[in-house]
């Protein structure tokens, strides 16, 4: 008897497991377009007060050499 049923819950695993279903790989988080394009535009304005400030340093210490 209790082999039986030992033999019956090995078949049921094995049998679940043989999932004939197609894995689907999840799908990454993504944040919304709008929210997308705004994190880049912030992005391309630091780059370009960067630049700038940059550009500012570089003027005055060519200002301070030139003295």
């Amino acid at each position: 008897m209790k082999i039986t049923v030992l033999i019956v819950i090995m078949a049921a695993t094995l049998l679940s497991a043989c999932d004939n279903r197609p894995k689907t790989e999840p799908q990454p988080a993504t944040i919304f377009k709008e929210e997308r394009q705004a994190l880049d535009k912030a992005k391309g304005v630091q780059q370009t007060i960067d630049r700038q400030a940059e550009e500012q340093r570089k003027k005055m210490d060519e200002a301070e050499k030139g003295q």
